[in-house]
């Protein structure tokens, strides 16, 4: 709690932050899994000697045809808890510091302010949610193996267990260094660049809905741009197999250079498209999303007025 004027002002506790903030990015992933389905497949396009998609309609047309409809929603459930975890953790992080930041100096963090606390935020969150994203990366990609190569995980439980079994405990944490890497880009770009576009933009757009959309979509671009090449890396590295004791790639400047010497320079944004597509809305959403829990158990729990909540985040 905080003192306005001498009264003690209520404000949302931290459990709260955290289940508010893993809640709107499982809502968000559940209407663009499909999009992040698209963004995988083209990431992973060419690891097995051939280019399997030109573009990301022709990932869409294949996976209707050859896989079905539903198949747009596989690892669903890994994706789902990659949230409760990753976002969890992100978001629960992020606004404990902003309150920590206004408490200790008054006012609103500088840029750099919530950049550095944006990275730290991504950090925590991308170590704590790697499990699922390994797990999500290879029930997304396992279809377009050959029958006798897929691995055939029947839900994220079912790959928590097989991936401990065959590679131990550290395969859930297989990628963390490029995983942690991306997320302290995203968070450093789409935390701090949401935060400051929504300050900036209160001057020309009413608080609510077209104001948080308007500052998600910037961030998402931006976002999109910075952290597409380590996304990548990611990728490759977490569905890869290791054959006779050896892995495919030995880290992300490996899986980098070797995307550039044998697919082109600009194969390291391969699946660009779908990438922003997905980063957008599910930025979009999750943040709106969090932006209206945030209203509503104020003005519901805290019997705060709207303008008491406009600056949750």
């Amino acid at each position: 709690m905080s003192l306005v004027y001498g009264v003690e002002k209520k404000t949302v506790p931290s459990y709260m932050k955290f289940v508010m903030g893993g809640t709107s990015g499982m809502l968000a992933t559940c209407l663009v899994q499909p999009l992040d389905l698209l963004k995988t497949r083209m990431q992973i396009s060419g690891t097995l000697g051939t280019r399997e998609y030109r573009n990301s309609f022709e990932v869409l047309s294949k996976v209707f045809k050859n896989e079905g409809m539903l198949s747009l929603y596989n690892g669903l459930s890994a994706g789902l808890l990659r949230q409760a975890t990753y976002t969890t953790a992100k978001l629960g992080v992020y606004q404990m510091e902003l309150d920590w930041y206004r408490k200790n100096f008054g006012n609103d963090p500088s840029m750099v302010a919530s950049m550095a606390m944006g990275i730290v935020a991504g950090a925590f969150g991308a170590m704590c949610g790697n499990p699922a994203e390994v797990a999500l990366i290879r029930m997304m990609s396992d279809n377009r193996l050959m029958p006798e190569e897929r691995r055939n995980y029947k839900n994220v439980g079912d790959a928590f267990v097989r991936i401990v079994k065959d590679e131990d405990v550290v395969g859930l944490w297989r990628g963390c260094l490029p995983t942690v890497g991306r997320a302290m880009v995203v968070n450093m770009v789409q935390l701090a660049s949401y935060s400051l576009m929504k300050d900036q933009l209160r001057g020309y757009l009413h608080d609510g809905i077209p104001l948080h959309l308007t500052a998600a979509l910037m961030s998402g671009l931006l976002t999109t741009t910075c952290s597409m090449p380590l996304d990548m890396a990611k990728t490759r590295i977490q569905q890869m197999r290791v054959i006779d004791g050896k892995p495919e790639y030995s880290g992300t400047i490996d899986v980098l250079k070797r995307v550039v010497k044998n697919e082109g320079a600009f194969a390291i944004w391969k699946g660009f498209t779908p990438y922003l597509i997905r980063m957008g809305p599910h930025t979009i959403l999750s943040f709106v999303f969090l932006e209206q829990m945030n209203k509503a158990y104020s003005k519901h729990v805290l019997g705060d007025s709207p303008s008491d909540s406009s600056k949750e985040i």
